[in-house]
Order: C-alpha cells, then sequence, then structure tokens
C-alpha cells in the first residue's frame, strides 16, 4: 500500500513541479513577498448585507477547485473560515487566469473582487484579479464529504492520528476544530495568568538548565555544558527555585513553566510538558484547596461558558465548593481496605492481594501510591481533592498539624486523573535534610525517580522560609478536560515521536 502511495504521491508532485516551471517561463514568482488583504473570509459572510457589491481583498489557501473552461468556483479558507471566490478570463484577463489554471489546491492565493450571492444564494467574491502567493508543491490531504441518506458523510479524512501529531501543520489545515483546541489552549493559559495577575503575584522566571534537578519524583533529561565541562539537568520542576524567592521576601511568585521528565508516553505523560507553580507566602494547603477551586472555575466560566463541560461523555461541574476526602478515608472507601500505619510488608500483602503491579524494591510510600493510582484515582471523576498522604510520599511537604505521619499535602483529581499537587510547604531545614537523607536512601536502593539532596536549598531554608503554601497545576491537563481530548498529545502542538521508520 504504501509503495502505491509513494508513487501516486511522486507522480502528483512532478505535475506540480512542472506547472512550477510553466510559471515561471511565464514570469511569475510563484512565492510572492506580501499581499494587501483588507478582510477576513468570516468578515465577509458576518457584514454581507453591507458589503454586497462592495470591493474586497483576501488571501487564504485553496481548498476546492471546480473549472468549467473559461471560469472556475474555488474555495479558500484563511484563518478565521472558508469563502467561495469565482474566476472569469474576460474579468481577471489571459495571463492571470493561464495562472489560475496552473493553480491547484494546496496553494495560496490572493483575490480582489466583489461581493455577490450565487443563484444557489452561496456568498461569494467574484474576481478582478487574482495573484498566486505560495506554490504548494505537495498535494493536501482532501477531506471528501458526500451525502448518504441524507447525512453528510466525511470519508478519505487525515485521520491518522500518528500521522496527525507528526504533520500537525497538514493536520491544522485540513482539520478546523483542531485548530479550535489550540486557540482554547491559548485562552486558558491567558485566563490563569489573569487571575494570578489580579491577586497580585508575581510571574517570574528560574532556570530550566539546574545543576541539580529537584521538586518531584521523576528520572531527569541530562546534557553537558561544554564551557564549564559540567553535567546539567533540564529542569522536572521549579519548585526549589521559587521557594528560595519566598525566602529571599517575594510573596507570591509563579512560574508558568516546560518541565521535563524522562519517563514513558501514554494518554496523560509526554516527556515535556506545561506546568504552573505557585508560591504563597504565610499561606497553608487549606487556603490553596480554596484558591485552586476558584481559579478553575473562574478559568472554565471564561473559556467555556460556563462550571459544567462535557468530557469524554461525561458531565463534570467545576463548581466550587469541590469534595475533599482524605486519601487512607478514599482507600476504605473504595478498596475496603485500612492501611493506615501497616508496615512495608503488611502494605505489599496487600497490593498483592488487590493485584496491584508492585515491585520487592518498592518502599511502603511507593506500593501505597500504586494502590492508590489503581483502585482509587479512577473514581475521582467529579473534581475533588484527595488530601493528608504519608510522610514518606511527599520529601517536600509539611508534617500534618494533627498527625506526624502525614503531610498537609492535596491533590486534586478530575475524570480519573491528578491536575494538580500542592502542600503547606516544608519549611523546617533539619526536617528537610532528613528527608532528603531518606530519598537518597531509596535512590541507593533502586528508585530512579528519588530525590537529590540539595546542599544550597537547604542552606536557603536555614535562612527562614516563612510557612507557604505552594501549588504545581498541569497545563495539558487541564486543557484536555476543557476541549474534551481523549490524550495530551491532542493538547500539545508538537508531541515527543518515536523516530520516523
Amino acid at each position: 500500500m504504501h509503495d502505491h502511495h509513494q508513487e501516486e504521491l511522486n507522480d502528483l508532485m512532478k505535475v506540480r513541479r512542472s506547472k512550477l516551471a510553466r510559471l515561471q517561463e511565464l514570469g511569475i514568482n510563484p512565492f510572492t513577498y506580501a499581499f494587501a488583504r483588507d478582510i477576513s473570509a468570516q468578515e465577509v459572510v458576518e457584514r454581507f448585507a453591507e458589503l454586497e457589491e462592495k470591493s474586497v481583498s483576501l488571501a487564504g489557501r485553496v481548498m476546492t477547485l471546480r473549472s468549467m473552461g473559461k471560469a472556475a468556483f474555488a474555495h479558500i479558507a484563511d484563518a478565521s473560515g472558508k469563502i467561495q471566490i469565482y474566476v472569469r478570463r474576460d474579468q481577471v484577463g489571459d495571463q492571470a487566469y493561464e495562472v489560475f489554471d496552473l493553480t491547484d489546491i494546496g496553494d495560496l492565493v490572493g483575490v480582489t473582487g466583489t461581493v455577490h450571492k450565487t443563484r444557489t444564494g452561496e456568498i461569494t467574491i467574484f474576481a478582478q484579479s487574482f495573484e498566486l502567493l505560495t506554490k504548494s508543491l505537495r498535494p493536501m490531504p482532501v477531506v471528501k464529504e458526500r451525502i448518504e441518506d441524507g447525512q453528510t458523510v466525511t470519508y478519505d479524512a487525515f485521520a491518522d492520528t500518528e500521522l496527525r501529531y507528526r504533520q500537525r501543520y497538514v493536520d491544522l489545515m485540513v482539520n478546523r476544530e483542531v485548530r479550535q483546541t489550540f486557540i482554547t489552549r491559548s485562552r486558558i493559559v491567558s485566563a490563569m495568568r489573569r487571575y494570578l495577575d489580579g491577586r497580585g503575584y508575581l510571574e517570574v522566571e528560574t532556570p530550566v538548565l539546574q545543576p541539580l534537578y529537584g521538586g518531584a519524583a521523576a528520572r531527569p533529561f541530562i546534557t553537558h555544558h561544554n564551557a564549564l565541562d559540567m553535567t546539567l539537568y533540564l529542569r522536572i520542576a521549579d519548585e526549589l527555585y521559587l521557594k528560595r524567592l519566598i525566602v529571599g521576601g517575594f510573596e507570591g511568585v509563579y512560574e508558568i513553566s516546560k518541565d521535563f521528565r524522562n519517563e514513558g508516553i501514554d494518554r496523560s505523560h509526554n516527556p515535556e510538558f506545561t506546568m504552573m507553580e505557585l508560591y504563597v507566602a504565610y499561606q497553608d494547603y487549606h487556603f490553596m484547596m480554596g484558591l485552586v477551586e476558584e481559579m478553575v472555575s473562574t478559568i472554565t466560566t471564561e473559556v467555556c461558558g460556563g462550571n459544567r463541560v462535557i468530557y469524554q461523555g461525561q458531565e463534570l461541574d467545576f463548581t466550587p465548593p469541590w469534595p475533599r476526602i482524605r486519601l487512607y478515608d478514599a482507600l476504605q472507601k473504595y478498596a475496603q481496605v485500612d492501611l493506615y500505619g501497616k508496615s512495608r510488608d503488611e502494605l505489599y500483602a496487600a497490593a498483592k492481594a488487590l493485584h496491584c503491579e508492585v515491585e520487592p524494591f518498592m518502599e511502603s510510600g511507593k506500593i501505597l501510591d500504586e494502590i492508590v493510582k489503581e483502585k482509587v484515582e479512577p473514581h475521582l471523576i467529579q473534581p475533588t481533592f484527595l488530601c493528608d498522604y504519608p510522610v514518606e510520599l511527599s520529601p517536600l511537604a509539611k508534617r500534618h498539624r494533627d498527625d506526624p505521619r502525614l503531610v498537609e499535602r492535596f491533590e486534586s483529581f478530575v475524570a480519573g486523573r491528578e491536575i494538580s499537587n500542592a502542600f503547606s510547604e516544608l519549611n523546617d531545614p533539619i526536617d528537610q535534610r532528613g528527608r532528603f537523607e531518606e530519598q537518597m536512601k531509596a535512590k541507593a536502593a533502586g528508585d530512579e525517580e528519588a530525590q537529590v539532596l540539595d546542599e544550597d536549598f537547604l542552606r536557603a531554608l536555614e535562612h527562614g522560609m516563612p510557612p507557604t503554601a505552594g501549588l504545581g497545576m498541569g497545563i495539558d491537563r487541564l486543557t484536555m478536560l476543557l476541549t474534551d481530548a481523549p490524550s495530551i498529545r491532542d493538547v500539545i502542538l508538537f508531541p515527543t515521536m518515536r523516530p520516523e521508520l
């Protein structure tokens, strides 16, 4: 199949190259410099009443073409939408018409003409002049539609997901709704910035290249700086730098950052992803729960027009307040097990009995995390805060004021996926050093995701960090929810792909 397709493509590409040569013989530059347009396709449609019989100039990509010898109809699309154009030889002149004859679907053209409705009632630009702006040398996948049993059926769609992610430029060209997803993504980020700026928090930038990585449980990407002859890591989080700023006297800082984690790819993980992290001095995780539900509800209302959205056929309601459930209570509720205070071996046995995938080297925190992932998270469909995690799972969070075995931490879950993680931040440097040392032991025992000890960060804490609430929120996952996207790759313009064969 592939070879046949390749041959077909080569033939079509040869035809386009010969048209290119013919244009050059005519003295036409098939790659022009600019075109003065004064309106978008959508505006013409919206303002038809006042524009009828007036002259307009538009540019766009040719999407359909129907020639009738001395005249032809075409649809051109710009960023706003599609519009029909009508080109007649006796109107545009012989040379321009010959150029039009050498035009293919996928070419970019500029047209100036008057606005009319055809007999069938379609708004159309009757061309007075026509210009080829860019010759397309590759055929565009043509999405065809036909009417079957009174229904419009699309076939030959550019639907191969692998190809769509790999050649996003083609995906955006032919699948309008994909463009809409990325416009929505951009609006989500702007709405979040507006919300945080409005509360007086300062947006800052911290290093992507770090001499030590930290702030999350993940394997890093490693790189090398030649002039300093030193190893550097791409950040897995920006937490430890933002906390240094809180030590320095900023009282509310946030960063919207690309983070990099050297891990597998699945529906909710891409090796590079976007995170918003926020740290607010003199506050705790209770404050942060209120901020998360209010911020997400504000964004949802602004971007989706309300607090209810449909995600994969399920209605989600973001109206605050969101329910809060303690981690051990959730295990009791969904897995019918009481795991509070259990030893590592008891947890391991419980995980085995529940058919959870655990490894012999795992420590108790890791084992518990696996059980929660498999037995609790899939049930958390409506926005929910899962609170009060065991201390082993959270080396940067403050011990719970009522129970030293737990930390003041919550994760928010929607549609069975974590979208944010937050703590009352650990600001006791002695406790923090002890937690780092525990992590180093876990690393030595084979946990590749354990944290590394950061002496400079401990030195910063020894200067005194006020009580602080911290939050990390996944922008990609939030975008998935608000654009009904089943995979994280649907909301990342250029997701990480394995090499082409």
